[in-house]
């Protein structure tokens, strides 16, 4: 090598000092933690975490109730900041641009699933953004609860700067995690649509269904929930511990979507459903459905899951939203409140998501 020439710097060695918050055990209480984030590589972005949404998921990953946490573990999978840094070969992004990350921040890249855009059903396994291994079977990724984040391009969404940027944050899962089943079984304007649950994920599915325009019921057990299902744009509200106003509901929908995450009789719901109808679960409850076979065959009926979308169909809506000034509803709290926000989205003591606002980082 001449005097002239300069070695080429390895980044693949190199870390990025950063903090978060973290659950060092199952059921521990978050608290500080200090960690390396690598280097952007060449299709890395670095990015400055500036909101970050609270999601049920992530008390499900606190106590390990599905049994795939890693610990210490850093939540938060709905990841709104701004671009500090690319690597050399970076195209979509420069600093300073606005962008999100959301529940996954890498895939195969190569099976039927990814290459068709629907990364989120990788056939070997998405990388989780946070308790999971990346793709060297090694690093285990770690989440939004901290001040920084470095991402793959590709897996990096753009957001507009036209919208609060806290308010956009839950968008990243509640959001996408509502729009996509409603965008794939292709509700439309008339359409009769049912939402059980007005929390994180109701809240978003209802904002939805109304700008698509399907005539929308909110069903809940608290009668409390009323006034806000109406104000967020629902045409109907049922009480669903009313046995007379749960009579009138049988056969009546076209689709239902199911955001409750504990466990509860799927087929209450299912009988409301016309025949033909579909009821999609993107709750996830830890306890198995138990569904009759008459339950569905007598009306055709049919029961489906979803989980979030990828990446081409998450931007489409962030995009959307930008659009139609579409946001979620939020509560915007320090990070050193996370265990009592817990404590609170336990007791639905929210409306509608909790955001950390990390700048209290």
């Amino acid at each position: 090598m001449s005097e002239t020439e300069v070695m080429p710097v390895d980044t693949s060695t190199r870390t990025i000092p950063t903090v978060g918050y973290a659950a060092y055990a199952a059921s521990e209480d978050l608290a500080p933690f200090k960690f390396d984030r690598r280097e952007p590589l060449a299709h890395d972005v670095l990015i400055e975490i500036l909101y970050c949404g609270v999601c049920h998921s992530d008390l499900h990953c606190i106590r390990n109730d599905w049994g795939i946490s890693m610990f210490p573990l850093v939540p938060g999978h709905e990841i709104v900041g701004r671009v500090t840094r690319t690597g050399d070969h970076v195209t979509k992004f420069k600093a300073g641009d606005t962008v999100g990350v959301g529940v996954f921040v890498d895939s195969c890249r190569e099976c039927e699933s990814c290459k068709e855009g629907l990364e989120q059903y990788c056939e070997k396994g998405a990388v989780l953004t946070y308790s999971a291994f990346e793709k060297d079977g090694k690093t285990v990724t770690y989440g939004g609860y901290s001040r920084q984040i470095v991402c793959d391009e590709k897996y990096v969404l753009r957001i507009s700067d036209g919208l609060p940027l806290e308010k956009v944050a839950p968008l990243l899962c509640a959001g996408i995690t509502t729009w996509s089943p409603l965008r794939h079984w292709k509700v439309k304007a008339g359409d009769k649509v049912a939402v059980i649950g007005l929390g994180g994920l109701g809240h978003m599915a209802v904002k939805f269904a109304v700008s698509f325009g399907a005539d929308v019921t909110v069903l809940s057990t608290s009668a409390s929930k009323e006034k806000d299902a109406l104000r967020l744009g629902a045409h109907h509200f049922a009480l669903t511990n009313d046995e007379e106003q749960v009579k009138s509901l049988t056969n009546q929908f076209n689709f239902i979507l199911d955001t409750v995450a504990g466990t509860h009789d799927y087929n209450f719901y299912l009988n409301m459903l016309k025949r033909d109808g579909t009821m999609v679960g993107v709750g996830l409850p830890n306890e198995p459905a138990h569904v009759p076979a008459f339950t569905l065959a007598l009306q055709r009926r049919n029961m489906a899951g979803s989980i979030i979308g990828g990446i081409a169909e998450t931007q489409e809506m962030l995009d959307y939203c930008a659009a139609h000034q579409i946001t979620a509803d939020v509560e915007v709290i320090n990070i050193s409140d996370i265990n009592k926000a817990f404590e609170r989205m336990e007791k639905s003591d929210v409306k509608y998501r909790f955001v950390i606002d990390l700048a209290s980082l």
